[in-house]
């Protein structure tokens, strides 16, 4: 039986005004929280240096992780949402962690600058499937909108994980069924990765996974 142990950063500074410029913490958000904390064994004995989450968003994931693993951690959040970067860094202030924020698309401005560096990867990407005129809007929904098999967003940070990541990193992603988990799977294993299942949960119609991928070792 699954037993947390880690307090939920508090976020109740965030206010209704808030939550119309980013997506408010919701299932998908503790779920991830979740995976990290079942990790938090591994996570703790790689003794990692740079975490960082893409698209933070209110920022609770990325100060969970900064709450988890305290030591000499430098955690980084980018999200291309300005008002994003600003509640983030709140988040961080709210639970006494220190969180550097970055506006930029995806990963753009950690490269080369933190090519093979990063310990851990954290993306929870906007997954629903939509109609593709809403990925990338300006509106609250392009923090959900997907596209087509919902995948539009995320199969764009696929290429830069292998550049990114230190040789024993972690890039955790969150995913729903119809965002195909076999064809996510043969994708990163194309580029040198091995994929396991942190966790699943159903939420009201949809099943969230948790997906954490390792380079493959050489035998």
């Amino acid at each position: 039986m699954y037993i947390k142990m880690f307090k939920t950063p508090d976020f109740s500074h965030l206010t209704r005004e808030d939550y119309e410029s980013v997506y408010e913490p919701s299932e998908d958000s503790f779920l991830l929280m979740d995976a990290i904390e079942k990790d938090v064994e591994q996570l703790q004995s790689m003794r990692p240096t740079v975490g960082v989450e893409v698209g933070s968003g209110s920022g609770v994931v990325i100060t969970f992780l900064a709450s988890v693993l305290r030591s000499s951690l430098m955690c980084i959040a980018t999200d291309i949402n300005s008002k994003a970067a600003t509640i983030t860094k709140r988040t961080g202030q709210q639970n006494s962690v220190a969180i550097n924020t970055i506006v930029t698309d995806l990963v753009k401005a950690l490269q080369p600058r933190l090519n093979g560096l990063i310990d851990i990867l954290i993306f929870n990407p906007p997954y629903v499937v939509t109609p593709d005129n809403e990925v990338g809007s300006q509106g609250i929904e392009a923090s959900w909108a997907g596209g087509e098999n919902g995948r539009q967003v995320m199969d764009r940070i696929f290429p830069y994980v292998s550049e990114l990541l230190s040789p024993n990193g972690v890039f955790y992603l969150v995913i729903i069924k119809e965002n195909k988990q076999d064809e996510i799977e043969d994708i990163m294993k194309q580029n040198g990765f091995t994929m396991t299942v942190v966790i699943t949960r159903r939420s009201g119609p949809e099943r969230l996974s948790v997906l954490k991928f390792q380079r493959i070792q050489a035998t």
